[in-house]
């Protein structure tokens, strides 16, 4: 059976997720980002290979760094760039999500950029759309985040070239961040030979083991010796029920401080996905800190980006 996000050639059609994608397809995506870093540097900060086409980013869950850096994108790309105001929108007044997505096809969108709180929703407009239009998953419900896992991705391999070398650790909310299981698929694609899961059991989804990962409780123990540690946020908005006594108590066992950090190799870097908690996932003297690439990580997202976008533009 075909991957849904494939067309006929093997070409990428869609991104929706990382889960199934070939190596050969994500390494190339990272390829192509390194090549529009140096747009970011020009006086004119504009390649023409989306012009006269039309981006649609359809948000319908709240994002800072994902949707300015997708509009960014789209924009040095030559873009037309609509941001649709879900609040203010039809959507509002009952319209359904399909009937949306075909008054705005009727407008002669080419590519559309999808949040949703739903897990799925970017698949199902990918499945009704026609040929010529492409669906780039901003983040669905607890499902995937495909284009922070490429940039997470970028990210590692600018800082330390080689996964097939490396340690990475995961560490916090597991189980309701679309982020990790978007850099699990991505490290595990990439051939990276050790991926640790780390956190509270409330907070780990069965199955880890079984798609490889080691997985610790013990973040002191965890973090030793690893190369990258990807922080993740505390997901309050998808919890159901009391899984955490506090988030004291959570910084004080599962929080990254200059402490735990010194257990990791010297020139670990650290990460995280956005928006921050300070003093809960992670201390300022860290997010801060020179072992930080969490800037880093926004900067590479718009090449990223583009990347996707300029791939997606060249097929149909």
């Amino acid at each position: 059976m075909r991957h849904p996000q494939l067309n006929e050639h093997g070409e990428l059609r869609h991104l929706l997720t990382i889960e199934g994608l070939p190596r050969d397809i994500v390494t190339h995506i990272l390829d192509t980002a390194s090549s529009f870093l140096e747009v970011s540097d020009r006086a004119v900060k504009k390649v023409p290979l989306l012009r006269g086409k039309s981006v649609f980013n359809l948000f319908f869950e709240n994002s800072t760094r994902t949707r300015t850096t997708f509009e960014i994108a789209a924009t040095r790309l030559s873009a037309d760039v609509v941001n649709l105001d879900v609040r203010t929108s039809s959507t509002s007044k009952g319209e359904s999500l399909l009937d949306t997505i075909d008054n705005l096809a009727a407008m002669n969108a080419d590519m559309f950029v999808v949040r949703h709180a739903q897990s799925g929703a970017p698949y199902m407009i990918a499945q009704h759309v026609g040929p010529g239009l492409h669906v780039i998953n901003a983040g669905d419900g607890r499902h995937a985040h495909p284009t922070q896992g490429l940039l997470d991705m970028y990210t590692i391999r600018h800082f330390k070239k080689d996964f097939t070398q490396l340690r990475v650790a995961v560490v916090g909310d597991v189980l309701h961040s679309r982020v990790a299981r978007s850099d699990i698929h991505a490290l595990t694609t990439l051939g990276v030979p050790e991926v640790r899961a780390i956190g509270p059991l409330t907070l780990l989804p069965p199955g880890l083991e079984q798609m490889g990962l080691r997985v610790f409780t013990d973040m002191k123990e965890g973090l030793r010796d690893v190369d990258v540690i990807i922080m993740l946020r505390l997901q309050n908005e998808r919890m159901r029920g009391a899984l955490l006594p506090s988030s004291q108590e959570y910084f004080k066992h599962y929080g990254l401080t200059e402490e735990k950090l010194a257990l990791a190799k010297p020139d670990a870097i650290v990460m995280h996905p956005g928006p921050m908690n300070r003093g809960v996932e992670i201390e300022s003297a860290v997010a801060d800190g020179p072992q930080s690439v969490i800037l880093s990580q926004v900067t590479f997202g718009i090449a990223v980006r583009m990347a996707v976008m300029s791939i997606l533009g060249g097929t149909r």
